[in-house]
């Protein structure tokens, strides 16, 4: 496998039955598709720690979502984020370092920094610790339409972890709870967070998109307790299930997205 792609069928559990994650519509797959490609850099020498990286991811998703570019009824993008949105909403991770993701940088797209970690450029914000993750996400894309500078990148084979356990989540803030009942890649578990940011971004109001946005997208990602996964998924919050094209089987929950707006919801 070389690369890392979600064929999503994702929904809300409390979401309106007009979500246009419903796996029920089948139309959707008779639709063009689409795919929203997210590159990953990851230098052989010095990966980013892999929380860092799953939220960075998610907060790429969310910046490209909210950019004018892609919102605006003229926008740049706005014609290919509504032909990825009206088929299956596909994610596809991969990775590159040194000249690959200079390369990458070529193309339009949004380039998000972690908040973790030392700096590429030798600068340092953490001792030793791992990098800050650097996720960029371009404007989705035909299926079997990569750029050439992204479809020869790879994501098999690129394992990430975290160098200590991650901090505990800010209660009041959002958090996207992975399942802890799944094994997931790298670049799996970043389309599955980008995935939930999604749905969060989908069940929100105007207002409370607005001062999300506006505080730059504060998200935690965490693995949850086998006890606290299974009060999350019955507790009417926005849940992720994969299509089960790779690595996960159909219809497997693998993020509940928790947000304060819809926790009062």
């Amino acid at each position: 496998m070389t690369s890392s792609e979600t064929h999503s069928a994702i929904r809300s559990e409390a979401g309106p039955r007009t979500s246009p994650f419903r796996p029920a519509e089948t139309d959707r797959d008779a639709a063009p598709q689409f795919v929203l490609p997210l590159v990953v850099r990851i230098e052989k020498a010095a990966p980013p720690a892999l929380t860092d990286a799953l939220e960075t991811a998610a907060r790429a998703v969310l910046v490209l979502l909210s950019d004018e570019r892609a919102t605006a009824a003229d926008g740049e993008w706005a014609e290919a984020v509504r032909a990825w949105q009206d088929a299956r909403i596909r994610k596809v991770v991969r990775r590159a370092r040194g000249a690959e993701w200079r390369r990458a940088g070529t193309l339009p797209g949004i380039t998000l920094t972690g908040h973790g970690g030392r700096t590429h450029d030798g600068g340092e914000d953490g001792g030793g610790a791992p990098p800050a993750a650097e996720v960029r996400v371009f404007p989705p894309v035909p299926l079997d339409g990569w750029p050439k500078e992204l479809v020869k990148l790879q994501v098999s084979g690129t394992e990430l972890d975290d160098p200590e356990p991650p901090a505990v989540p800010d209660p009041a803030g959002p958090v996207l709870w992975m399942n802890p009942h799944i094994d997931m890649s790298a670049g799996k578990a970043m389309a599955q967070a980008g995935h939930g940011a999604q749905l969060a971004w989908w069940q929100l109001t105007g207002p409370a998109r607005a001062a999300w946005r506006a505080a730059g997208f504060p998200l935690a990602v965490r693995t949850p307790s086998p006890e606290r996964w299974a009060e999350l998924t019955a507790s009417g919050l926005p849940v992720v299930r994969d299509a089960g094209f790779t690595e996960v089987a159909p219809g497997s929950c693998t993020v509940v997205a928790d947000h304060p707006a819809l926790r009062r919801r």
